[in-house]
């Protein structure tokens, strides 16, 4: 077979897209192994290097800490920083260091050149304590004391400290439950009293309906003070038992630190785990990272309340555009008039999806926050003003610029959907004496449902990794408190909420200490892309059982 016939039989291009889709696996792959091993990677117990520096005066001090990366630079553009470097040196290697102890050091991390550093050690006793306050300790234990005596030393302390780590993490859960559940409760039973006040101020309410009406709240708001007052005093007690045990430790130059063990979040001795007790390590701080609350400006703890408002957001998006998307398609597809104006209305779903996304936020900040949301304001919660309820960002108005950001994806999805169903079902249900309207939604709509599935598939890949326009209609940097609770209504729709994204971008470029944000990142990225595979996972599920179920029946 000569060149000619060769081209001409389709085979160049059979393997040209083969090897197109071979290298798209490949970079997926390779873009998601890097963001894994830099972001789980970060996880991992690294060993406690001890070693000296000599500054340019040449004095030696003594560092502890983790190494976190190691680089080759030229020399010159180490030269022109202002390091006095070798001058036969053409290339230099420096050295990043982790070295917390943030209340004795002015940062975290720092960069050494490798010429100006010692013989490096892991000294079986270094200890690495990660703190809800001031970032991580390095150094090496001396003794817990209590009220100030001498509590326990010696080979019994690390045992000890754990006990105690454990202690005080239950206490600090005792003090958080009682401020953000119980101490909350009666604030927002208070807050309520003093919209009751000013309903009746707003209704005229005078004579003697006032007074009985006051009375009932002054007795009201007394026994709520009064619970108030017991809260606040177990609030203290819990907080005055829990500082009453301190951890003394001396940094590597021997420097003594005394740390409560309360905000003590864990303690571990890098240097003596085993591969068992890395991989326990290993899986503790993951645990946390995923299921705990963010610390230190987003740099340290967890993500849950944004992974919570993530899932939380793009199933109330979901309820929303479903819907919507499923019935406007159908009109479109089955009652509208065909002609010059349905064309135009296809025309106008077709490009309203190619809008950008931040011009959906501009519009539900201005029609869905500020003109729905402050009508809403004025109309049932006027004694809340000017404070607003539904006139400001938050979770429900998010959900609802999703939904209309991802409408065109549904519609065009479902409108396809309907097409492929053949006309002869359709004839052959109303030959059986069906009407139009039960034929549509007991044969049409059903052997459609995977289309319109696809559709929710495409939405919520869309939906879930959208930024800019969540910036303007509900998604925040910290959130108080989640959208779903123990409360009445349960479900707050008024309430802002964190998202993965923001987080990313908020971590990413917003972070004030750079070298401890960008491991969170990466983590963060990929947490991101696994809720997105498993909300589409989901529902592809759905979708094969409903074709399954539906191919079966016309069978």
């Amino acid at each position: 077979m000569n060149f000619r016939n060769w081209m001409k039989s389709g085979d160049p291009w059979i393997w040209m897209i083969g090897g197109a889709l071979g290298i798209s696996l490949i970079m997926v792959v390779g873009l998601l192994s890097l963001i894994a091993v830099r972001g789980f990677g970060h996880f991992w117990p690294a060993p406690l290097i001890e070693t000296t520096v000599t500054d340019s005066d040449g004095q030696t001090v003594r560092l502890l800490g983790e190494l976190v990366d190691s680089e080759t630079l030229p020399a010159e553009r180490v030269r022109e920083s202002g390091l006095a470097v070798d001058p036969d040196a053409t290339l230099v290697t420096r050295h990043l260091f982790k070295i917390g102890n943030r209340e004795v050091n002015s940062r975290d991390f720092i960069w050494h050149l490798e010429s100006r550093l010692g013989d490096w050690s892991y000294p079986e006793g270094a200890v690495m304590l990660e703190r809800r306050e001031w970032g991580n300790f390095y150094g090496f234990l001396e003794r817990l004391e209590r009220d100030g005596e001498l509590l326990v030393e010696g080979e019994a302390l690390w045992d000890e400290l754990q006990n105690w780590i454990e202690t005080t993490t239950e206490l600090a859960g005792d003090i958080r439950r009682i401020e953000n559940d119980d101490i909350g409760r009666i604030n927002k039973q208070l807050e309520e009293l003093r919209l009751i006040e000013r309903g009746l101020e707003f209704n005229q309410v005078r004579g003697a309906e006032l007074e009985s009406a006051m009375a009932e709240v002054n007795a009201r708001r007394a026994e709520l003070n009064a619970d108030y007052d017991v809260l606040r005093q177990q609030r203290n007690e819990l907080q005055r038992e829990s500082r009453r045990t301190v951890l003394i430790a001396r940094d590597v130059n021997g420097e003594s630190v005394s740390i409560p063990v309360v905000n003590i979040v864990m303690a571990s001795q890098n240097n003596q785990l085993g591969l068992g007790g890395k991989l326990a390590f290993y899986g503790h701080r993951i645990k946390d990272f995923l299921t705990g609350f963010p610390r230190e400006a987003n740099t340290e703890g967890g993500i849950f309340p944004a992974i919570f408002g993530t899932v939380t957001m793009v199933l109330i998006m979901s309820v929303l555009v479903t819907p919507f998307g499923v019935l406007a398609a159908i009109y479109l597809r089955e009652y509208a008039r065909q002609g010059p104006v349905l064309k135009a209305i296809r025309v106008s779903v077709y490009n309203l999806a190619g809008v950008p996304s931040i011009v959906f936020g501009v519009f539900g900040l201005g029609f869905f926050v500020y003109l729905l949301g402050g009508s809403i304001d004025s109309m049932f919660f006027p004694e809340r003003l000017p404070a607003p309820t539904y006139g400001t960002p938050g979770l429900f108005w998010a959900s609802l610029t999703l939904a209309l950001l991802t409408l065109p994806v549904v519609i065009v999805s479902t409108e396809e959907g309907l097409a492929r169903i053949p006309r002869t079902i359709r004839e052959g249900s109303l030959a059986l004496g069906a009407t139009k309207w039960e034929t549509l939604w007991k044969v049409v709509v059903p052997l459609s449902a995977p289309a319109m599935m696809t559709g929710l598939i495409l939405a919520v890949a869309r939906a879930a990794g959208e930024v800019a326009p969540l910036m303007l209609v509900g998604v925040v940097k910290l959130a108080p408190s989640l959208p779903i609770d123990g409360e009445f209504p349960y479900i707050h729709l008024e309430r802002k909420i964190m998202h993965l994204g923001f987080h990313i971008y908020d971590v990413g470029f917003q972070s004030p200490n750079v070298e401890a944000a960008r491991p969170l990142v990466y983590a963060t990225a990929l947490t991101l892309v696994l809720l997105i595979l498993i909300l589409n996972l989901t529902a592809i599920a759905i979708r094969n059982r409903l074709r399954e179920k539906y191919r079966s029946e016309s069978d």
